[in-house]
């Protein structure tokens, strides 16, 4: 499984390296903007892209950076990602011999620093948290225990984005059109498998 895995996630590293999203950043629907683009099905779940969108005109994210917060539908594990870590692996003693990186109910996200190796980064990851206005930050997951069907996979739910001296309030996440990429050359367009959406607005700052 290990090894299926590694060689779906370097197919998708260098992939989603050549693709950039069509429309993303002129969302208007929350100050950062969420998406969780499922790109493709593993034998016990799904490998996707997330990706923050900081829609502010004139508000960064500033150091030591942004953290993203999530409540798994089912009971689900990750097994590897790129571009980001959790900050906790939790209890994953009923797995033997391939142990999944994090098998948190809520897990907690952040961005990976800059010069992380090559292999462990996925495209506008690694700036340690920082999100200028405008910008994009984004990390691969490989999500386990899940659906391995748009009809099986449930969405995550309960969605936080905090970073440092400002407060967000994030909405419902909600199955949305799916995402289209687009080649550099201009002669390829594919799609997301489905792509979920949560908006966060900008409450305070602190």
């Amino acid at each position: 499984m290990e090894s299926l895995f590694s060689s779906i996630i370097i197919l998708l590293l260098v992939s989603f390296s050549c693709f950039t999203s069509s429309g993303a950043l002129t969302s208007s629907t929350g100050n950062i903007t969420i998406k969780w683009d499922l790109m493709d099905w593993t034998p016990d779940g799904y490998i996707a892209v997330v990706t923050a969108y900081n829609n502010q005109k004139q508000r960064s994210i500033p150091s030591p950076g942004w953290k993203m917060s999530w409540r798994w539908a089912k009971k689900e594990v990750i097994w590897s990602m790129a571009g980001a870590q959790t900050t906790e692996q939790g209890d994953c003693s009923m797995y033997k011999g391939n142990i999944p990186k994090s098998c948190v109910l809520k897990p907690t996200v952040i961005d990976l620093l800059p010069g992380t190796p090559y292999n462990q980064q996925i495209s506008n990851c690694c700036k340690g948290g920082v999100l200028k206005p405008g910008l994009a930050s984004s990390f691969q997951i490989t999500v386990g225990a899940a659906g391995t069907s748009n009809s099986t996979v449930r969405m995550a739910v309960n969605f936080m984005f905090t970073a440092p001296r400002q407060q967000y309030i994030c909405g419902p996440t909600k199955n949305v059109m799916r995402t289209k990429f687009i080649t550099p050359d201009l002669k390829r367009t594919t799609s997301a498998l489905m792509t979920w959406n949560i908006a966060c607005v900008f409450h305070k700052a602190t």
